[in-house]
């Protein structure tokens, strides 16, 4: 064998060997980056449900900044009781300074949950309030079918869509 034969060989044993440890290392980081991925983990449905429970006690405050604050700084409100499409913090507050003169405590009667992603899901269904006259104290029942679309932003989750429509006669 001569030198130059060997002197090959060896260089490309050196080439073969840098390759594969090069080739190891980038299919370590794409696993290690691939499984970062899915660590953080979805919510369950339960996680999810609990968030009404959240928005029905802010409502039970009789604050509408604290059940305004529950909603994203660019959510969508489509209320029960108002015509008017609400798009802003300022527009949100005003249908609940409204709406919590009623005493409104809400219950859900059939919820549908979708967890979209760990960051993203809807709730959708059906709900009752029970509402109490400000003058009469009268109590009255009004049954409504709703969508939340809830979105995990800066760690907290918010709604960012909620709509509520009366049930129509039927």
């Amino acid at each position: 064998m001569t030198h130059t034969t060997r002197k090959t060989r060896i260089r490309a044993a050196l080439v073969v060997t840098a390759t594969a440890l090069v080739t190891a290392a980038t299919v370590s980081t794409g696993v290690s980056q691939a499984g970062g991925a899915h660590t953080a983990q979805q919510p369950s449905k339960k996680q999810i449900a609990g968030l009404f429970d959240r928005w029905n006690k802010a409502l039970q405050t009789g604050d509408p900044e604290k059940v305004a604050d529950l909603y994203a700084k660019d959510a969508v409100l489509l209320p029960t009781v108002s015509n008017k499409i609400r798009t802003d913090h300022a527009e949100i507050v005003d249908y609940f300074e409204h709406f919590l003169q009623n005493k409104p405590v809400g219950e859900k009667k059939r919820t549908i949950i979708n967890v979209l992603d760990r960051d993203s899901a809807i709730d959708t269904g059906i709900y009752a309030f029970t509402l109490t006259d400000p003058k009469t104290g009268a109590q009255r029942v009004v049954e409504a079918r709703y969508t939340y679309e809830y979105e995990k932003r800066g760690g907290k989750w918010l709604i960012v869509n909620h709509h509520s429509s009366a049930m129509p006669e039927g």
